[in-house]
């Protein structure tokens, strides 16, 4: 154990996939692979830059020398040239080339973005998962006939496959952005000092062309089609608002279905996975408590609070930059991304064995069913002869009268042996009993749920049958 403060999203939550994407050793191979590919393209474009000195750089570009670094930015205060120093000291026949008409933002910017990058497509991977496996629970129930809320009040059936399929929705929603993010993800580029690109269009004695391409020839190297088409020194803080909001996107997605399993829970319909030897409360052994959706819930308001700090960074922005942004960035882009793929590997966790009780269901319904089914009764009885309003009034009145009964004097529903008894309905016991099948009253929940998984979420399993899989083992 140490003496000091450890972030719970590292030793608790985050996989070491996302951790190692948001790693200081990433972070610094990153800025190496940018100083190499501008030397690169400079060398192309003309520069004089030799071979041998781009060989020694690509020589060292994963030996990082950090006591040499982390001695230097002591001194000069500045973690950008002091990596430059380490990487110099390295390579002393390329120190005078690297860096070479840049500014510090074309490592740090464009390096952050393509962290984002590649977090985001972790992200996708695990979201995509998710939705496989909610879709596999959602059409092995898309039959089971189960009570409906509104307001959290009994409202017509629907089934538990069917619910399953809204929170699938909101996740197809949050798919959409993360996907269109990645696929038009901009490096920063090479812009210079205050995104004019004066010091490039000096290095090159004025050629426009040459500029321009050395911005296009380095977005290449890194993998990148676009750059951001103009820019102050830093890219424009707004995009870290329009990542973040993704992510506080999934978040509220997650939120709400976790709210939902948490509410079926407590009614002892569904349930998450409890282990053999899990402990729901230190005082009151029988509890099985809904502990990893509410951690869920739990982390994901933080994110949808955390998508905050990048809204307020990007507006209160000066000109071409103030350093304002920096301390705050370093927080709250990082742990957005830890926050989110620890939701989504509980999420994958849950939806894996969600467990759910028939039983429990079918008596809910029984329950209430009576109350809902008076229409169809209605109806029934007015083709026997019955007169619509006379019969509506009935019903209101054995209605109450029942729904009194079950409220006040703790009495089972009897509401349909009242309407059986009652001859203006001209209907038995055994005809009002056909006429209470959950399954007249689920509409079509279960096609919905089977178009709409072949319609829409089929077509995305396939594309990404490569990257489905994924097994999650919880850090606790």
């Amino acid at each position: 154990m140490t003496s000091h403060y450890q972030n719970p999203l590292i030793t608790r939550y985050a996989s070491e996939q996302m951790l190692n994407i948001f790693s200081p050793d990433t972070k610094f191979r990153t800025w190496r692979k940018l100083w190499i590919a501008l030397a690169e393209a400079e060398k192309e474009l003309g520069l004089p830059i030799t071979d041998e000195q781009i060989q020694e750089l690509k020589k060292f570009k994963d030996d990082i020398n950090y006591k040499v670094a982390i001695e230097a930015e002591k001194k000069t205060r500045h973690d950008v040239m002091s990596h430059v120093h380490a990487y110099g000291e390295q390579c002393p026949n390329a120190r005078g080339i690297i860096h070479l008409g840049a500014t510090s933002a074309y490592v740090g910017d464009n390096t952050d973005l393509i962290v984002m990058h590649d977090a985001l497509k972790l992200v996708k991977e695990k979201l995509i998962n998710c939705i496989d496996r909610l879709s596999k629970f959602a059409y092995e129930y898309r039959n089971m006939p189960t009570l409906g809320f509104t307001h959290f009040q009994p409202a017509q059936l629907t089934t538990v496959g069917k619910r399953a399929t809204l929170w699938i929705m909101d996740l197809l929603l949050d798919l959409e952005d993360v996907e269109g993010l990645i696929t038009k993800m901009m490096l920063r580029g090479v812009k210079g000092t205050t995104g004019t690109q004066a010091s490039y269009l000096k290095l090159f004695d004025g050629n426009h062309e040459k500029v321009k391409k050395l911005d296009e020839l380095v977005a290449k190297k890194l993998g990148f089609t676009k750059t951001f088409p103009v820019t102050g020194q830093t890219y424009a803080r707004k995009y870290d608002y329009k990542v973040l909001a993704s992510l506080s996107g999934i978040a509220q997605s997650l939120h709400k279905m976790t709210n939902d399993t948490r509410l079926l829970q407590h009614l002892k319909e569904v349930e998450e996975p409890f282990g053999k030897n899990q402990i729901g409360s230190s005082a009151m052994a029988y509890k099985r408590n809904p502990m990893r959706s509410e951690r869920i819930a739990s982390l994901a308001r933080y994110v949808i609070a955390n998508a905050q700090n990048p809204a307020n960074t990007a507006a209160t922005q000066w000109f071409e930059r103030t350093l304002d942004d920096s301390a705050n960035r370093r927080l709250s882009i990082p742990e957005c991304f830890l926050c989110i793929d620890s939701i989504l590997e509980i999420t994958i966790n849950i939806s894996s064995s969600l467990v759910v009780y028939p039983k429990v269901i079918e008596k809910r319904i029984r329950e209430e069913l009576p109350f809902m089914a008076t229409e169809n009764i209605m109806m029934e009885a007015v083709k026997r002869g019955g007169d619509r309003q006379e019969l509506h009034e009935k019903i209101r009145i054995h209605s109450m009268n029942a729904g009194k009964a079950v409220k006040e004097e703790g009495k089972e529903n009897d509401l349909l042996t009242r309407i059986a008894n009652d001859d203006s309905f001209n209907l038995s016991s055994e005809e009002i009993k056909d006429l209470l099948n959950p399954k007249l009253f689920v509409g079509r929940s279960p096609e919905q749920v089977e178009e709409f998984i072949q319609e829409h979420v089929q077509t995305i399993l396939e594309e990404n049958k490569d990257i489905l899989g994924v097994d999650i083992e919880l850090k606790v």
